[in-house]
């Protein structure tokens, strides 16, 4: 306080990585492999099996994926608030963005290959 002899000293707290952000781009890369896995399996469904897993599986991507922009956004909201002086501030913004985008494309990526296994099996 100034023109006390006393004084507030707030020590500097390094900043740490959001979980969430973390998170959000591990379930986004989660939901792109089993993208890839739907579109195998839709492609070579030639029976009406073949589309009900592929169906399965594209909606465990689905989820994955919306999970993923979740956990992204409120990551990213998570780095955006301003924390009090002896508070711990967050980082990752950059795996935040990654996440989300990542969780977009394999809902996207879900949803074709899903339509390509119903194509195949009842075109």
């Amino acid at each position: 306080m100034p023109g006390t002899p006393f004084g507030v000293v707030h020590l500097a707290v390094p900043p740490v990585t959001s979980g969430l952000a973390v998170g959000s781009l591990v379930a986004g890369i989660a939901a792109i492999l089993v993208a890839l896995l739907v579109g195998c399996l839709g492609a070579a469904a030639n029976s009406v099996g073949g589309a009900w897993a592929a169906g399965a599986f594209a909606l465990l991507g689905v989820l994955v994926g919306a999970g993923a922009v979740v956990a992204g956004l409120l990551g990213l909201r998570q780095i955006r608030r301003p924390p009090a002086p002896p508070a711990v501030h967050f980082a990752g913004r950059g795996l935040a963005l990654a996440g989300i985008s990542c969780g977009a494309a394999g809902v996207v990526l879900n949803l074709l290959g899903l339509a390509v296994g119903l194509l195949v099996t009842y075109a």
